[in-house]
């Protein structure tokens, strides 16, 4: 069966559950992306989706297929006319409590409070000696989004809006960033001519973006942490040379930018690898005169930057108080530590 066809009918199920879920209970249904990109990993990719309140249709045009998908309710009763049947629109649902999917809990109250304070999957129950489908299609759902920010590209939109110019690294395509960390850490040799001829020599401050492991990351927080930075930054007195995007970059690229700008200190706000929680988390890693040869000892990070974890605005202030630090002890990570100390 086309592997594509199959992301279109477990992503299609898994919103059908969860609005069944929430008719049943009378409740909002968990908060969700209301829609996810699946990418086509085929050579025929010649889909079409139709979304309708009711069925969805996916029409292969090679097998001139269609399957439909009706909201079919589970404990068997009679399905109401289509005129009375429930809609609601995504967009206006509100997050709800987790559900345990275990029945009859030895411990019900203690397993209530563990869902509370973790997002991770527990008290999910089982079926037979497999996961229930609601649960195995969310993490199919949940595994889609995670694919969808590793190849997904940054819009230009976003990096004009912040007059970001855009350089690479060098690798060639995404399947070649995946396999060979090393080439993300190097810049090709037109990205080096550009910022030497683009950028003001020994800043104090070298802000850097980059997509990394999730361009849904930049695309969700980098305006907001980026904005936040510049201000604290400004406020401080600093001075912040002419910030860029790096496209399919990783953490060392910086070394690169420290050796072709010597400034100070240098921020990347990069896209970390996405997991089965959440798909869009930023990182902000930070190094005083970084250089080639530099251990990672030496750097320092804030992540988990993400509207479920460090809220972006919060982190942008927060990372401008941090490189005022460094510049006070010329050092970071361990190195800033022991200073401290």
């Amino acid at each position: 069966m086309n592997p594509e066809l199959i992301e279109k009918i477990t992503r299609s199920i898994v919103e059908k559950l969860e609005k069944q879920s929430s008719f049943e209970q009378n409740s909002p249904t968990d908060e969700r992306q209301s829609s996810v990109a699946f990418w086509a990993h085929t050579a025929n990719a010649n889909t079409k989706v139709t979304n309708g309140p009711l069925t969805e249709v996916v029409e292969e045009e090679s097998a001139k297929e269609l399957i439909k998908f009706p909201n079919i309710q589970e404990d068997n009763s009679a399905s109401l006319p289509e005129s009375k049947m429930p809609i609601q629109q995504e967009e206006n649902i509100e997050p709800k409590q987790r559900v345990p999917g275990i029945k009859n809990p030895v411990n019900q109250e203690e397993l209530d409070t563990l869902i509370q304070k973790t997002p991770a999957r527990i008290g999910i129950g089982r079926a037979g000696l497999r996961p229930r489908t609601e649960t195995w299609l969310k993490f199919r759902y949940d595994h889609a989004a995670a694919v969808d920010a590793v190849y997904g590209n940054v819009n230009d939109d976003l990096l004009k809006r912040l007059n970001l110019f855009k350089v690479n690294t060098q690798v060639t395509d995404k399947e070649v960033y995946i396999r060979r960390p090393d080439y993300g850490r190097k810049l090709s040799d037109e990205a080096k001519k550009c910022i030497q001829e683009r950028c003001t020599k020994s800043p104090t401050v070298q802000i850097i973006v980059s997509d990394g492991l999730s361009s849904k990351a930049i695309e969700e927080n980098v305006e907001d942490v980026y904005l936040s930075l510049q201000q604290s930054l400004k406020s401080a007195g600093l001075d912040v040379g002419v910030p860029f995007y790096i496209e399919k970059g990783r953490v060392a690229v910086m070394d690169d930018i420290g050796e072709l700008l010597t400034p100070k200190v240098v921020v990347l706000l990069i896209g970390e690898r996405p997991g089965l929680i959440s798909a869009e988390s930023l990182s902000a890693y930070l190094c005083y005169e970084p250089k080639k040869g530099m251990i990672e000892a030496e750097r320092m990070v804030v992540s988990n930057i993400h509207k479920g974890g460090i809220p972006p605005v919060e982190a942008g202030a927060y990372l401008g108080t941090l490189v005022q630090k460094i510049l006070k002890y010329e050092a970071s990570g361990v190195s800033l530590v022991q200073k401290e100390q």
